[in-house]
């Protein structure tokens, strides 16, 4: 099939691990957690006080003191993340305003606006309340404040698909550009749910680790002890084009964007299919897209959310989707180490899947000290490790059962 070459030339992230990909990277590679005690609040009464917070971030520091008060964490993050990939990809000089898209991945929007909100209304009355409350806190408000702040006037996606949100963001971009609807895509995911009503949400459902005295050990993919996965919150940006539109500005390209796939399981609202056929599925799909098979995948950037399971039905996916060569398909999960940052994780963690192309690294899968029983694959728990590796798979698997993958690509591929 004859479909135009996509590539990334711009990336930048916001995250419990570090704000910009090298300190991030260096986060991931070391194995080192950012996972804490909540500071934005205090979590006493929750039976989940953990999360992985992103510390040092003044959003001053990316935007106006006005567009900081009239925009929530959410939008912040997003734009600090963008801002850094349209750096490295020449500032996006050259690329024309109605030919740029945007494609934003997110979850619960601004969350911190209704930890507020009730309480503002009844102290100074309706009429004094913050009148850019409900702008604050819509997910496509952070779509709209990129476009504005970065001139792009071509299609505009927000996808609000629960964990699965912002790799459906990358793909969908990718999309857009190989049907000739943009010749470049802002492709973002972020997130800020760790608030007051984020974590009682979910720690009504259960859903989260409760093991509030050892936080950097709370998040365990794969692992006999995992007993929940742990909140987090920040943002990953890339910068998507045509190779020869990235040529013509010249523009250095960072890695391919070969295939996406994604589905459904229409099996539950929280629990994946239990054999993990919705995401085995995708996975197909993605390979099928990029016109690859299974035995091409050097690498898996896992899903692994830390949860009884998920866990389980990824490693079946895989299982069906690679056969007998799946325990030689090494795959980790980088939520071993900052937690799961809902829609922003996809973004995030195609970031280090792309660095894991560039530098021949596997990040770990922390934490994962006994495999738990139907996790028999080869986690990356030993440390990092060095490996060739020419294309990655990213997959990520979410709440009401959808799904997405990935393909991405070493340059040097022919």
């Amino acid at each position: 099939m004859n479909k135009p070459r996509v590539v990334i030339t711009g990336m930048g992230v916001v995250t419990p691990l570090g704000i910009g990909v090298a300190s991030y990277w260096d986060s991931c590679v070391r194995g080192r957690s950012g996972v804490g005690r909540i500071s934005a609040f205090d979590p006493t009464g929750l039976t989940s006080q953990i999360a992985g917070e992103v510390r040092d971030f003044d959003p001053l520091d990316h935007m106006s003191e006005k567009l900081t008060r009239r925009t929530e964490r959410f939008t912040h993050f997003a734009i600090a993340a963008v801002q850094q990939a349209a750096d490295q990809a020449g500032g996006l000089v050259g690329v024309a305003p109605e030919r740029l898209g945007i494609t934003l991945g997110n979850g619960g929007g601004g969350l911190g606006v209704l930890d507020k909100f009730p309480l503002i209304s009844a102290v100074t009355g309706w009429e004094r309340t913050d009148r850019f409350a409900l702008l604050k806190a819509l997910p496509d408000m952070a779509t709209a404040n990129l476009a504005m702040r970065f001139g792009a006037k071509g299609p505009a996606l927000t996808l609000v698909a629960s964990c699965v949100s912002s790799t459906q963001a990358i793909g969908e971009g990718l999309r857009l550009i190989r049907d000739g609807s943009a010749d470049a895509v802002i492709a973002c995911g972020t997130e800020a749910g760790v608030t007051r009503i984020g974590m009682t949400g979910f720690c009504l459902l259960h859903a989260l680790s409760t093991r509030n005295d050892a936080p950097e050990r709370a998040s365990r993919p794969f692992d006999a002890g995992r007993d929940g996965f742990v909140l987090s919150e920040g943002a990953g940006a890339i910068i998507m084009e045509r190779l020869d539109h990235a040529q013509g500005r010249g523009v250095e390209p960072i890695a391919d964007v070969l295939g996406y796939g994604r589905t459904s399981d229409a099996y539950h609202l929280v629990s994946p299919s239990p054999e993990g056929e919705g995401a085995a599925r995708c996975v197909r799909a993605a390979l099928a897209d990029a016109e690859i098979e299974p035995a091409d995948i050097d690498y898996v950037n896992a899903h692994g959310t830390s949860t009884k399971l998920n866990d389980v039905a990824e490693t079946k996916a895989m299982k069906a989707v690679f056969g007998a060569r799946a325990s030689d398909v090494p795959m980790s999960s980088i939520k071993s180490m900052m937690g799961h940052s809902l829609g922003a994780a996809g973004a995030i963690e195609t970031i280090a899947a792309v660095m894991t192309l560039r530098t021949g690294t596997l990040p770990p899968t922390i934490n994962l000290e006994s495999p738990a029983p139907g996790c028999d694959l080869d986690y990356v728990a030993d440390g990092p490790r060095s490996k060739p590796v020419e294309i990655v798979l990213k997959n990520s698997f979410g709440f009401g059962g959808q799904n997405a993958s990935l393909v991405l690509g070493k340059l040097a591929r022919a």
